[in-house]
Parts: C-alpha cells; sequence; structure tokens
C-alpha cells in the first residue's frame, strides 16, 4: 500500500522525497510499477476513484460512514473499514470546523415561554414543531453576516432561513416567515427557541401570535435544549464556511444559499433519516402517506 499511495500522490511529491518518508526503497517503487497489479490492487483503485468521486460531489465534506453508504448506493459491496483506509491513503477526510467563542451572550430575557419541547427530538410528521437559531461568525471583508434558521424536526430541512449584517429581531422574524410562506401549515406549530433577545422580544412574540405558531424555550443557557439547530450550524460551518472570509457579504449568502438549498436539503445524506436527505426523506413520507402505510 505504501506503493500505491507514493503512485498516486506522483504529481503533488517528489518520488525519492516519498519514498525516503515513508522507508522504502525507490528501486523497489520503480520495481513495483513493471509489475502487473494484482486484482486486490486493482479494486482498491477503482473503488478509490470511487471515493474521491463521491467526497467530490459531496463538497469535499462527507466522513468514511457517508462514503461508504454512497458506494453502497452504486451496488458496491464495501465495509466502513474498507472506505476509511482507502479514504485515508487517498489522503480524503471529512472537514473540522472552528467553535463558538466562548463568553457570555445576551442579557435578561423580556418575555419567556416554557420549555414545551423538553428535548423531544422526535415527531410523527413534517410542520409539527420547528426549530430556530441564529449563528455567528460567517466573516466577511465588509464585516460579519448573521445566519438565522428555522429546522423541521420532522425531516431536518431548512425551511427557512435569513442572512443580514446586524443580529436583530428581524433577521429571526425573516427566517420564520420565509418558513411559514414555504410550508404554509394548516395547524399550529411549535417553534422552540433559545431565549436570545430576538426570540423574547415584542415583535418575535407578536409575530407568533399572528402565524397560529406556539413558542417553547430553551432553559437559560442550555444550549443542548436545542441540539438540532446547534448541530445544523456545526455542519455549516467545519462543512462550508470553515475558517473562510468571504470578499462580501452578498458572496457569502450566495454560498449560504448553494449549501442550504443545492446540497443540504435535497442530498445530503442525514442519518436521523435512515441516510436519506431531509428533502427525499419528507417525499417518500408522503409516498408512504398516499399508500395508507
Amino acid at each position: 500500500m505504501k506503493y500505491a499511495f507514493i503512485n498516486a500522490h506522483r504529481e503533488q511529491f517528489r518520488v525519492r522525497a516519498m519514498c525516503r518518508v515513508l522507508r522504502v526503497h525507490f528501486s523497489g517503487f520503480y520495481a513495483w510499477l513493471k509489475e502487473p497489479l494484482s486484482l486486490r490492487a486493482q479494486d482498491d483503485a477503482r473503488q478509490t476513484e470511487l471515493i474521491r468521486q463521491a467526497w467530490s460531489d459531496s463538497g469535499r465534506v462527507y466522513g468514511y460512514r457517508k462514503l461508504a453508504d454512497d458506494l453502497r448506493d452504486q451496488g458496491e459491496q464495501v465495509s466502513e473499514n474498507r472506505v476509511a483506509r482507502l479514504a485515508a491513503m487517498a489522503g480524503i477526510a471529512a472537514q473540522v470546523g472552528y467553535k463558538r467563542r466562548p463568553g457570555k451572550y445576551g442579557g435578561k430575557p423580556a418575555v419567556v415561554a416554557s420549555n414545551s419541547l423538553d428535548r423531544q427530538f422526535e415527531v410523527e410528521g413534517p410542520d409539527k414543531v420547528w426549530v430556530t437559531d441564529i449563528t455567528y461568525y460567517i466573516r466577511t471583508h465588509e464585516g460579519w453576516l448573521y445566519l438565522a434558521v428555522v429546522i423541521d424536526l420532522f425531516s431536518r430541512r431548512v425551511v427557512g432561513w435569513s442572512a443580514q449584517p446586524r443580529m436583530t429581531t428581524n433577521l429571526a422574524v425573516q427566517a420564520l416567515l420565509a418558513a411559514v410562506w414555504r410550508r404554509k401549515p394548516k395547524a399550529k406549530v411549535m417553534i422552540h427557541s433559545d431565549q436570545g433577545s430576538q426570540f423574547t422580544s415584542r415583535e418575535w412574540q407578536a409575530f407568533l401570535g399572528q402565524h397560529n405558531l406556539d413558542p417553547s424555550m430553551s432553559r437559560r443557557g442550555n444550549c443542548h435544549d436545542n441540539a438540532v439547530a446547534e448541530s445544523f450550524f456545526q455542519l455549516l460551518k467545519r462543512e462550508r464556511i470553515r475558517r473562510r472570509t468571504y470578499l462580501t457579504r452578498d458572496a457569502a449568502r450566495q454560498d449560504v444559499f448553494d449549501y442550504i438549498e443545492m446540497f443540504y436539503n435535497p442530498k445530503r445524506k442525514h442519518t436521523n433519516n435512515g441516510m436519506l436527505s431531509p428533502v427525499d426523506f419528507e417525499i417518500r413520507q408522503q409516498k408512504l402517506t398516499e399508500a395508507g402505510v
């Protein structure tokens, strides 16, 4: 496998340098090149290219578990351990993001609702419970861009979002307005948030009352009460905006649109959905409902 690694990276590094680092003799490598590849080695090379393509199609964010699932979708008989080994040899790995800076955020809340959700993150159907939150630290050369999202707990689909240069109540309201416009729920929906000032304002409460939305709030300082929204932001940071500084806020907003609407919602496999994307999960549920299952 050392020779295979050297051969796969010949365009990036000098052969003799790699041989020295891997403690093999360069003459042995060139002798190996002249020999025909074993069936096992040929299969390794073929599946490595499939892994590389699946990784590229994901925006270079999938780890070995989702890559293995992608290969199985293509009819390949592979284990997660095998994919992990081949991916590691090819230098393929999931991205790791950055964490929110420590510190205290927000002041005394104005209007607080009880924690009706109480970490019951599994729901039976769409548009029953939405969760919302605001992320920090989308860097641009024009200053920060703040993102508010609304996520349907049933499928983990982002049903509404808004990105603005200021973290105001309007930012949160616009994201929720987008969700109401897109989904047009026929029954009351629980909307769960933290106790940030945007969600405890009179404006926010008035909007909920006007659109048949029932508020629920995390306990003060307990991020686990809104873990699904926190998890989405970790994915966004790790898979797309990791350590990136955009030239403009419009460029950052466009990239967020691309991630949410072109990748996360329609394509990204979600373990909570049985490795289906949020959109595919909702389509399957609709078909089951229409079939009376």
